[in-house]
């Protein structure tokens, strides 16, 4: 079996994070992404650290793998010649640059769709390429801060707290490659490209979903309530007599009354201030109390056990270390083991889509900069060895 992507070629211009997410997931579909990197740089997270593995940052391996590096100068009138050439020979061109940069290397949309008009051009911005804030730079904590998840997230009289991963950049790049996927799907059926301008203001604005429909009914500001929920009661995390914490998620009555029998405090089931999902939200600060001080009682693993028997949702809060020591993520090939050129065996996360027919593969590991370089202006626009060590001395490449 091979990828669903098989066959479609990406350009990907990007670096960081979201969009190297974007091409990532489409390499583990299987398209053939080619990373443009400048030349004895790299993209920057090639520098993030620490940690590195062997002087290979430990951020660059997570999100750059399925891709082959290659480096190009384009400021330089024959690097942008050859990234002309490799466009009129893929399907997508991938690039997080700031509004008008690209206009500045004429490598902007307008300027590849005359050489390839059936190419799908997606770019990736904090703030789109239209708007006030059109020209701002856009890094995740401010887009997290700005498109209101900053303001739901944390509890209530603390400061707001950024989400531990950078759910703004990711977000975006999923959006990306759902819309790259929509209009791959579209060309087939009018025979041309597109543009695509996603940006990370407008990723994170659309996740406030039924946040901004409490707002919208009630024009009031969603409070801040840690883990909890704010229109169920139990949703939330608790501390256990170990130190650790659990989750548990109690979606309605009916779930709320077994919830109680498994926990052996069936009264608490049948009084009036708890009977009902609505009741309990005027309540939630007297039933928080109550379940907390029973949740001390026991172990974190103790109470999963006697709530999965009971059949209610409730999970561990895990270290990352604890994620991947469970035999669950292994079952579902959620780590994985790659042969690194430089570095040997390496773990990374595995791929979350699962197809009976096809098969998405991680074929190659994150590469090392420049790594692909011959291999790929020799296959796609026939340089010799000559040709290439020329323009490795001219700084093209």
């Amino acid at each position: 079996m091979v990828g669903p992507l098989n066959g479609i070629r990406v350009l990907d211009a990007s670096r960081v994070l979201t969009g190297p997410f974007c091409s990532m997931m489409l390499g583990d579909l299987g398209a053939e992404i080619i990373k443009i990197e400048r030349p004895n740089l790299g993209d920057d997270t090639r520098q993030y650290g620490p940690p590195f593995v062997g002087g290979e940052s430990a951020y660059f391996l997570s999100v750059n793998r399925n891709k082959k590096s290659i480096s190009l100068n384009l400021e330089i009138p024959e690097g942008r010649e050859i990234f002309y050439a490799l466009a009129t020979k893929s399907d997508v061109l991938l690039e997080n640059f700031r509004p008008g940069v690209t206009e500045k290397l004429g490598i902007d949309y307008s300027s590849i769709a005359k050489r390839n008009p059936k190419l799908i051009y997606c770019s990736i911005t904090g703030f789109g390429h239209t708007g006030k804030y059109r020209e701002r730079a856009g890094y995740d904590v401010v887009l997290q801060g700005m498109g209101g998840l900053m303001g739901v997230t944390g509890e209530d009289g603390r400061p707001p707290v950024r989400v531990g991963v950078a759910m703004s950049d990711i977000g975006a790049g999923m959006y990306a490659a759902t819309a790259i996927l929509a209009a791959l799907l579209a060309r087939e059926k009018s025979g041309r490209g597109q543009w695509i301008d996603v940006s990370l203001f407008d990723s994170t604005v659309s996740w406030m979903t039924y946040m901004a429909g409490y707002y919208f009914a009630t024009g009031e500001n969603p409070s801040r309530l840690g883990s909890a929920h704010p229109t169920i009661v139990p949703y939330q995390c608790f501390q256990t007599s170990d130190g650790s914490y659990l989750t548990v998620a109690v979606g309605n009555d009916k779930l709320f009354l077994k919830f109680c029998r498994a926990l052996g405090i069936e009264e608490l089931g049948a009084d009036s201030k708890f009977s009902s999902n609505p009741e309990r939200i005027k309540h939630r600060k007297e039933l928080v109390s109550i379940l907390q001080k029973l949740f001390l009682t026991k172990a974190r693993d103790e109470w999963i056990r006697i709530l999965a028997e009971a059949d209610i949702p409730a999970g561990p809060v895990y270290s990352i270390s604890e994620l991947f020591a469970d035999t669950h993520a292994t079952d579902r090939e959620m780590i994985v083991h790659l042969d690194h050129p430089k570095l040997g065996m390496i773990k990374q996360i595995g791929i979350p889509m699962k197809f009976s027919e096809s098969k998405p593969e991680i074929k190659l590991p994150p590469p090392i900069l420049s790594q692909h370089t011959s291999e790929v202006l020799h296959a796609l626009l026939g340089y010799d060895t000559a040709r290439i060590k020329e323009l490795k001395q001219k700084g093209v490449i």
